[in-house]
C-alpha cells in the first residue's frame, strides 16, 4: 500500500519518493523480471542493480517526483538539477534555509524534518519560507509530527504532513479545529482563513 500523507487538509497517496525508494523498486522489479525470465536474466539484473548503485547513477524512474535531503542536494546539485521530474528537499534542523534560495523556483516540494518533540527549528524554517522567500510549493513536515501540533504547522504555512498512518483521520480534523486566533501568522497551510481577535 503506498505510504499515504495529509495535503491541503485532505488524506492522498504520496507521489514523492527519495533516490533509495526509487532505488528498491526498480531492484525489485528487476529481480522479478528474472525470476519470469530465467537464470540467464537474473545475472543481467545484478549488473543493472550495481550500475543503479554506483555513485551518480540517476534512479531509475528519473521522472517520479524526488525528494532529497539537504544535504543530497548541496553536494550533487549538477547532478539533481538534470532530473526530469519534480524536485523536493527535506531541510534537517540545522540546514541553512538560506543555501536554498536561488534555486527555489526548481523545488516543487520543501521541507523539514522533526527528529523529536523538543526540536522546533523546522517551525521557523517553514515560516522563513513562505514569509520571507515567498516558496508557494508544497511544504511539508515530516519526521516526530503529531495530530496536536499541526494547527501550529499549519499557521507557519506548512501544507502538507506526514503523520502515523493511525493519526491521519484525526489529524485531518484537527486541522479544522479553531476558526479565530489571537497572534497574526502565516496561515497559508490552513483550508479556510481564521478570525483575527484583537
Amino acid at each position: 500500500m503506498p505510504r499515504q500523507l495529509l495535503l491541503d487538509g485532505a488524506i492522498v497517496n504520496d507521489p514523492w519518493r527519495t533516490p533509495a525508494e526509487l532505488e528498491a523498486i526498480a531492484l525489485e522489479g528487476a529481480a522479478l523480471g528474472a525470476e519470469a525470465r530465467g537464470a540467464e536474466a537474473r545475472g543481467a539484473a545484478a549488473l543493472a542493480a550495481a550500475t543503479l548503485a554506483a555513485p551518480g547513477a540517476e534512479p531509475a524512474d528519473s521522472g517520479a517526483p524526488l525528494m532529497l535531503t539537504f544535504a543530497q542536494w548541496s553536494t550533487q546539485r549538477d547532478r539533481w538539477s538534470a532530473h526530469r521530474g519534480l524536485l523536493g528537499v527535506i531541510l534537517a534542523p540545522a540546514d541553512p534555509v538560506e543555501a536554498l534560495v536561488p534555486d527555489l523556483p526548481r523545488f516543487a516540494l520543501l521541507g523539514a524534518e522533526f527528529p523529536g518533540p523538543g526540536e522546533g527549528r523546522g517551525y521557523t524554517q517553514g515560516r522563513l519560507l513562505r514569509e520571507r522567500w515567498y516558496f508557494e510549493g508544497e511544504l511539508r513536515a515530516r519526521g516526530y509530527v503529531r495530530q496536536d501540533q499541526l494547527f501550529l504547522l499549519a499557521r507557519c504555512g506548512f501544507n502538507s504532513f506526514e503523520l502515523p498512518e493511525s493519526e491521519l483521520e484525526v489529524g485531518r480534523i484537527a486541522l479544522a479545529t479553531f476558526s479565530a486566533a489571537y497572534q497574526p501568522a502565516n496561515d497559508s497551510g490552513l483550508r479556510r482563513a481564521l478570525r483575527h481577535r484583537s
